[in-house]
């Protein structure tokens, strides 16, 4: 059998139809498949390759770390300082009360933390989600995400939760003394990169506090400079009481977390003793990776970058065929008028060059996501192929 048959008899399938290019490498902006062939990477692995791929940065405090050690034991117990030093670098970056990070695999797996925290802390198990929201696969993210279609056949998933739509009244006014947590997205990713309009955060936030209920931002597609600042929260000018990242915390391998203050955090010590455990959580090699990645990011000034970026890249994604155009730093959907049409021009623009998507909750807009490390010459290419590309669909339209 040849690798493309390998591949769908041996590793477990997400859908009828993956993208299914082989690929050979990956260095900077740029994909490689086994013929050759480049392709702009307009997802950054779905946000994961935020300063691009193959970072020397990154390679090298990976190739430093699996020469000390790597797996020693289970999270938690001995000091590794990868992740004391990983830690420390990501608290100095975000507000005060957050002081404190679990280490996790996985983004999803920071929602079961968050979530488990909240209920610890709070004695209460009522909580409240949005519509369209994506948290995670797993049994309690998947309870929070806000897509029916996904969880029907789950179920039964966590009792007491609630999805309301984002930025809405009826969602805020349905925090009560009951509440355990209220968990959203900071920018909806997988609704096809929707903001908060106006004070809705804020008002949000001041509910949430007037309540005693926690306060869980999701920042695992968002977080690491997306939308044009570190965190998206900073933008609306509040700080969640639990932050929830992963996708570029680790600068490429593996890593999530949830981050609280550390009165928060105790919780999961005791009553009972492990209340929250995890094998790999952490990995030192991930760590290392994630913070010299951060590092990047902050040292080589790409934060700075991403307001002139995104404008030079929304004033060439510019065609009639667009709907809509959504866009926070460097991350935007456009919207066209029907899925077939989306799902034709991402072929379209993998066929010329640029690898995209569209969205779980939103499949009539085309992702726009490129690593933060892109370069103006590269952002005008991108423009190119993407409008080439909706030209030829609409040109081969009846």
């Amino acid at each position: 059998m040849n690798p493309r048959q390998l591949f769908l008899r041996h590793v477990a399938q997400t859908s009828p139809a993956p993208i299914g290019i082989e690929m050979s490498s990956a260095k900077g902006i740029y994909l490689y498949n086994t013929e050759g062939k480049a392709f702009i990477d307009m997802i950054s692995g779905f946000s994961v390759a935020n300063i691009g791929h193959g970072h020397p940065a990154v390679i090298a405090a990976i190739e430093h770390q699996i020469h000390q050690y790597m797996h020693v034991i289970v999270y938690g117990e001995y000091i590794q300082q990868p992740q004391v030093a990983y830690a420390q670098l990501l608290t100095q970056m975000l507000p005060t009360t957050l002081d404190c990070v679990y280490f996790t695999n996985s983004g999803t797996e920071a929602t079961e933390g968050a979530l488990k925290l909240a209920k610890r802390v709070t004695g209460r198990t009522q909580i409240i989600a949005c519509h369209r929201a994506y948290h995670g696969s797993t049994h309690g993210a998947l309870s929070v995400m806000g897509g029916e279609y996904f969880k029907n056949a789950f179920r039964p998933l966590l009792p007491n939760v609630y999805h309301y739509p984002f930025n809405s009244n009826e969602l805020i006014d349905a925090i009560s003394t009951q509440t355990a947590c209220v968990i959203v997205e900071t920018v909806q990713a997988e609704s096809g990169i929707v903001t908060p309009q106006g004070d809705w955060l804020m008002r949000l936030r001041q509910k949430c506090t007037k309540t005693g209920t926690l306060l869980i931002l999701d920042e695992i597609q968002a977080g690491f400079g997306r939308t044009g600042t570190l965190w998206a929260f900073e933008q609306y000018h509040i700080v969640p009481d639990i932050l929830l990242l992963g996708k570029a915390l680790g600068g490429g391998l593996p890593l999530g977390a949830f981050v609280a203050n550390k009165t928060l955090m105790d919780a999961l010590t005791n009553n009972p003793v492990l209340g929250h455990i995890t094998t790999f959580g952490g990995h030192p090699v991930s760590c290392a990776a994630g913070m010299a990645a951060l590092q990047a990011l902050l040292a080589e000034g790409h934060l700075a970058q991403i307001a002139s970026k995104q404008q030079r890249m929304l004033e060439q994604l510019q065609h009639s065929a667009i709907v809509k155009v959504r866009s926070i730093g460097l991350w935007a959907a456009l919207e066209f008028d029907s899925f077939a049409t989306n799902q034709a021009i991402v072929k379209q623009c993998v066929a010329n060059g640029a690898v995209t998507d569209w969205f779980l909750f939103n499949d009539t807009s085309l992702r726009i996501a490129p690593p933060l490390t892109i370069s103006h010459e590269e952002i005008d290419t991108m423009c190119r192929i993407v409008v080439k590309s909706i030209q030829q669909v609409m040109d081969a339209q009846p």
